[in-house]
């Protein structure tokens, strides 16, 4: 009996240090990246919209890997206030949550349409749009944006079977039917530098854009490249063709043109310094890379478009 107890014990101590071996080698999850800093001691009952301690932000809650619907709170995601049952995840979710815990306020997420999100900021609906708004001179005319909080790259999106599927610049893409997201750069700047290129109408959202192209409706879509590797990583059937840094690739007057529409920011009511100040503090303690280790964590929950 004693041998029979020893050995149970035995067996019980190897499984006991196999479990932790396990735990040592297991990826970090969100709760480990991108801690939040520490501005508790910051006063911000001022902050134009901040009295109350609820931060609210505007997003599609349909633009994955940047923000998205799902049913529970797994993952750290957060409820939908305007969708009961809901909850909102994603790279833009992620990163108001850590806004929030640097100065302490509660995180409130209202699902929005594309085009309803500036009105929003500008009405004080919304305290701030964190959305995957990209930093353009229009926008920049109707909103502050805080950020960037992410550098993007603007590709375009095949798929494998595709006679694109081997694009080396936009050259290659002439005579495509192709389409992108409305009110985006990349449907009204980007596509239309395409030689004859056959531009069918907007879709409303990206994961709508994704299935023009899964379903053969066109050739190709423009994005961005977080988009095109959310949908990569759930269909690997769709190519990546990136043309950054060639002679290829879509082209602005300057680099400073080409950094506005391809950096993604935070939009806040215009003039509202004070919030604008404060959501900057929080992106400056984070490098590109720390976006980007986050925005991959984001893209491995990610669930199916």
């Amino acid at each position: 009996m004693r041998r029979l107890t020893a050995m149970l014990m035995a067996l019980c101590l190897v499984l006991s240090l196999s479990a932790a071996a396990f735990a040592d080698e297991a990826p970090a999850g969100e709760e480990d990246l991108l801690p939040a800093p520490d501005f508790a001691d910051v006063d911000t009952s001022a902050i134009p919209g901040l009295e109350d301690g609820v931060f609210t932000v505007g997003m599609e809650c349909a633009y994955a890997p940047y923000n998205w619907t799902q049913m529970d709170a797994a993952d750290g995601a957060v409820p939908i206030s305007n969708v009961p049952g809901a909850y909102a995840n994603g790279y833009d979710v992620m990163m108001a949550q850590r806004i929030c815990d640097a100065y302490g306020w509660e995180l409130e997420v209202v699902s929005s349409a594309w085009e309803s999100l500036t009105p929003a900021v500008q009405s004080k609906t919304m305290d701030a749009n964190i959305a995957g708004q990209s930093m353009t001179a229009d926008r920049m005319a109707e909103v502050d944006m805080a950020g960037p909080y992410i550098y993007a790259t603007i590709v375009c999106l095949t798929t494998a079977d595709s006679e694109y599927a081997d694009a080396e610049s936009i050259a290659d893409l002439a005579g495509g039917t192709c389409t992108s997201q409305s009110g985006t750069i990349w449907y009204d700047t980007c596509l239309p530098q395409i030689e004859d290129a056959d531009i069918l109408a907007p879709a409303d959202t990206a994961p709508a854009m994704i299935m023009q192209l899964e379903t053969g409706t066109v050739d190709f879509v423009c994005t961005d490249l977080p988009t095109a590797m959310g949908a990569v990583a759930k269909n690997d059937q769709l190519v990546i063709l990136n043309f950054e840094g060639t002679d290829g690739d879509f082209q602005f007057a300057d680099e400073a043109e080409r950094a506005e529409n391809v950096n993604i920011g935070i939009s806040v009511l215009k003039g509202n310094t004070e919030l604008l100040d404060a959501i900057n503090a929080v992106l400056d303690e984070y490098t590109a890379d720390d976006f980007n280790q986050l925005m991959d964590y984001a893209i491995s929950i990610q669930p199916e478009i």
